[in-house]
């Protein structure tokens, strides 16, 4: 099965990620009239709105778009059908079962699911992989639902007038800058806007009522809160924001769960908790960080399906951002980015990137770069920070045009021209068939003989996995918990083998 890029075109304003051309665009026209309020769909309330719901779901559209281009989606059209079934039932019993409702998994190892205004639900393969039946995915489905029947990020959106400022993200330039997990196009930044306490219970208890009125075990729910807080606590991976980053944690959310199920008489009705079902759709899902998506070894970043690779500087926070490869100094003074700049030739690409309002061209070259055909420029540009200057250069290689640019704050570049230089200089092609070969971990799993401790289980189907993350994946204390005959474990197989620093 193929699997996209971790790489996507972007469109040269967004490579740029200057603050002032990312102003324009959806969030022009949101505000189509005064301050006005609106009726809650599902609390009857009357709340600000400076949104209606037809630029909601416009709004929704266009993050949507972004997911795909920038995050991808997972590339099995099993598991999205499986997740959309369930979430499209939930939907449709909703306060608003007529939005476009779309569900998908993004193709992602962080432990997140997240909501768009409009309709627009995901769920990461990070996530789907952590937990372990039907009942504990309705649960966060019914979750990321509430959000967008109670509308909540439209009026976080209206309170802070998001909508006028057209969802800029700001220069990365700034005290935000070694925060990696900010560095997204301006679209993307309605994904992960932060809930509060009350938006966080009222959201677990409609997601409660939406479970429950499909049949599920909500007696379920505590074990998704509590795997998803162990995994965060322990580190998370992939290139989104975990979820204690995204849902902000209550304190008291699973306690406050446990007395929503004291108030409803479970016992005497027939629910759904689907383990088996469940863990099939999940036999052999991609596990962790897929290398093909390209990955970091030290300072060296190799991508295997694109069959380049590139020498970041040493001691530079270096991250695999969904659009962009991104290293930022100690100091936090300066940045090196890689991304997709189309199917542009190189001198074409240079142009209009030194076209844009702002951006004051320096001295030029297109000599070639390891042999491949480039066009580099010095340059400065006017943010909202104040003025920055760096290198930018555009290769050719592999029918696609890659941009690289470093930059710094004006009076720097001096400090770090031989760094920017020898970084974009080190752009190559990958020739290494044990980088280009590399392959993901898998899920994979077993239906035990007989009982036996996890760690007993470990030694007999041994992971690539640490056995206290095998532990949390399959809702088990530690490795001295005991597996009853007959149940079926999760383990982690393949995958690349990690050099120890």
């Amino acid at each position: 099965m193929t699997r996209r890029s971790a790489l996507k075109p972007l469109r040269l304003p967004a490579f740029a990620l200057l603050p002032s051309l990312l102003l324009a665009g959806l969030g022009a026209g949101l505000v189509a009239g005064p301050l006005g309020c609106a009726r809650n769909p599902v609390t009857g309330k009357s709340e600000l709105a400076l949104v209606s719901e037809a630029q909601e779901i416009q709004m929704g559209q266009q993050g949507a778009k972004e997911v795909a281009q920038s995050i991808g989606l997972y590339e099995d059209a099993a598991v999205n059908a499986y997740f959309a079934d369930i979430g499209k039932r939930m939907a449709a019993e909703s306060e608003r079962p007529n939005l476009p409702w779309e569900f998908h998994v993004v193709d992602d190892a962080a432990v997140n699911a997240f909501a768009i205004p409009g309709g627009f639900i995901y769920v990461t393969r990070g996530l789907m992989s952590s937990i372990n039946n039907e009942a504990e995915l309705a649960g966060v489905i019914g979750h990321e639902i509430a959000h967008v029947t109670h509308r909540h990020s439209v009026q976080q959106i209206s309170k802070s007038q998001l909508a006028q400022l057209g969802l800029g993200i700001g220069s990365i330039v700034s005290s935000d800058i070694a925060k990696f997990g900010q560095l997204v196009s301006a679209g993307l930044g309605l994904l992960f806007l932060k809930y509060g306490r009350d938006a966080e219970n009222q959201a677990d208890q409609s997601g409660f009522r939406y479970a429950l009125g499909q049949s599920y075990d909500v007696r379920e729910m505590p074990n998704v809160f509590e795997t998803l807080g162990r995994l965060s606590e322990a580190g998370g991976s992939g290139r989104l924001p975990e979820w204690l980053s995204t849902h902000p944690e209550p304190g008291n959310r699973i306690e406050h769960i446990e007395k929503m199920i004291d108030t409803v008489p479970l016992d005497q009705r027939k629910l759904i908790v689907d383990r088996e079902d469940y863990l099939r759709h999940i036999q052999g899902m991609t596990f962790g960080e897929d290398p093909r998506q390209g990955y970091f070894e030290k300072s060296y970043f190799y991508h295997p399906k694109m069959r380049f690779q590139m020498k970041f500087p040493d001691e530079w926070k270096k991250q695999n951002l969904p659009a962009a490869v991104v290293a930022v100094s100690p100091s936090e003074d300066a940045i090196i980015q890689l991304g997709l700049a189309g199917q542009t030739p190189p001198e074409q690409a240079a142009r209009q990137f030194l076209s844009q309002e702002g951006v004051q061209a320096g001295n030029a070259s297109t000599a070639r770069i390891n042999g491949l055909p480039a066009a580099s420029s010095y340059f400065q540009a006017q943010t909202e920070q104040g003025q920055i200057e760096g290198l930018v250069s555009f290769i050719s290689y592999g029918g696609q045009t890659f941009g690289l640019m470093g930059y710094t704050p004006a009076g720097k570049l001096g400090s770090y021209d031989q760094v920017f230089q020898g970084t974009i200089r080190s752009f190559s092609e990958l020739r290494d068939g044990s980088k280009i070969n590399v392959q993901p971990a898998r899920v994979e799993l077993v239906k035990v003989p007989r009982q036996m401790t996890l760690e007993q289980f470990n030694a007999q189907y041994p992971s690539t996995i640490p056995i206290e993350q095998l532990a949390i994946i399959n809702e088990l204390e530690g490795p001295q918990s005991v597996i009853p005959p007959g149940q079926t474990v999760k383990r982690v197989v393949g995958g690349r083998q990690v050099e120890s620093s």
